[in-house]
């Protein structure tokens, strides 16, 4: 996933016009520090936002997008592990990741478990992810509150 990352950054700049040394010194800019290959997920999503928000458009070309899961409680799983990945939380922030820990975790205590996330229909296991994912967020010292953001 950081390489996909990294490649998005050198898009970016060649878009706005940048080159190698005014890429390093927005990365030092930004991050702290000189080389992408020393960064972690958060740190290039930091600059790819910055990158965003000097004027870069990301193509979504290519880009394989689902459809927003059709229950809310299924939805909620993938925001809080969007959540952990903006974090850096998450070795693989990718829905691929998401069904991998899925299996990894639940896997033995379910005896099976759907191929995607999304195929999940009874309520006990989407409790039970959803629960591992906010107790992985309390660890990592995440704030799931989103009773101030309600309008």
């Amino acid at each position: 996933m950081s390489r996909a990352l990294q490649q998005t950054v050198h898009v970016g700049c060649r878009q706005l016009g940048m080159d190698a040394d005014a890429r390093r010194a927005l990365q030092l800019a930004v991050t702290g520090k000189h080389s992408m290959k020393d960064m972690d997920h958060a740190e290039l999503l930091m600059l790819i936002k910055r990158l965003k928000s000097d004027g870069f458009k990301p193509s979504s070309k290519g880009t394989k997008k689902h459809k927003a899961a059709s229950r809310p409680d299924l939805r909620l799983i993938h925001v809080l592990w969007t959540k952990l990945g903006e974090t850096g939380a998450l070795r693989d922030p990718s829905r691929a990741g998401l069904n991998k820990f899925i299996q990894a975790r639940f896997g033995n205590t379910w005896g099976s478990v759907p191929a995607d996330v999304d195929m999940l229909r009874q309520w006990p296991q989407i409790d039970a992810v959803i629960q591992a994912l906010k107790a992985w967020g309390g660890r990592a010292g995440i704030d799931f509150d989103w009773s101030e953001h309600r309008s």
